[in-house]
């Protein structure tokens, strides 16, 4: 299977859904990342040195990932060639899963706009007549999925248990040096997985949140629960 992660900046998958990823990985899937931005906004660091830093957690992560210019941090602009770009590269990779921030408006603008941007890009990725994407052949994602990157007061739709991989995250967020010595972004992530996994049973958790309802054919297919207390 290939999934397909999308964030605005650096950092924002790997502090927002890399264990999920991970995981996924474990399984023998294949998964890409697509970065909008190098950060060129940010007080700590500079554009290159960021890039290096998701360059070096990708590989920890045993990902491939690919930058994209939209105009830089904090220039990314909810349009409709915006979208048909990452179409485009949803056409060109054929993943069966998506992954994208959630487009809820939160401290960052560019989070929620690349949000907006991927929820729409995967419908335009299945419409065969739109002209700017003509010259490839149309792709159906059957799953989109959202991510929070740093807000964890929420009830997400699906919850997975991450308890084995916390030491390869905190691997994974610690090659962003020059965001995690400015806050204490690291001890945020793991404090809210902890608290969601505390909730359902589990050491730690992260949680998702379906663009779609979710289809069984049968309730019994489920066979774990979130049901904690």
């Amino acid at each position: 299977m290939k999934i397909l992660a999308i964030g605005p900046h650096p950092d924002d998958l790997e502090f927002g859904c890399a264990p999920i990823l991970m995981k996924e990985v474990r399984l023998g899937n294949q998964v890409h990342l697509l970065v909008l931005s190098r950060g060129e906004a940010g007080s700590a660091g500079t554009p290159e040195g960021r890039e290096e830093e998701s360059r070096q957690a990708a590989k920890l992560m045993g990902v491939t990932v690919e930058f994209l210019d939209f105009g830089g941090d904090c220039h990314l602009e909810y349009s409709p060639q915006n979208a048909f770009r990452i179409a485009a590269e949803i056409r060109k990779f054929k993943p069966q899963i998506v992954l994208a921030p959630h487009p809820q408006e939160n401290q960052h603008p560019d989070h929620a706009v690349a949000g907006k941007l991927v929820r729409d890009a995967c419908r335009f990725a299945r419409y065969g007549g739109l002209q700017e994407l003509k010259s490839m052949p149309i792709h159906r994602v059957s799953n989109l999925f959202f991510y929070k990157i740093t807000q964890h007061l929420h009830k997400p739709d699906i919850v997975i248990d991450i308890s084995d991989l916390i030491s390869e995250w905190e691997a994974v967020m610690n090659c962003h040096q020059s965001q995690v010595v400015s806050k204490g972004y690291i001890d945020l992530q793991k404090t809210g997985a902890r608290l969601l996994g505390v909730a359902i049973g589990t050491e730690y958790a992260l949680g998702l949140f379906a663009n779609d309802p979710l289809r069984l054919e049968t309730i019994s297919e489920v066979k774990l629960t979130s049901r904690n207390f």
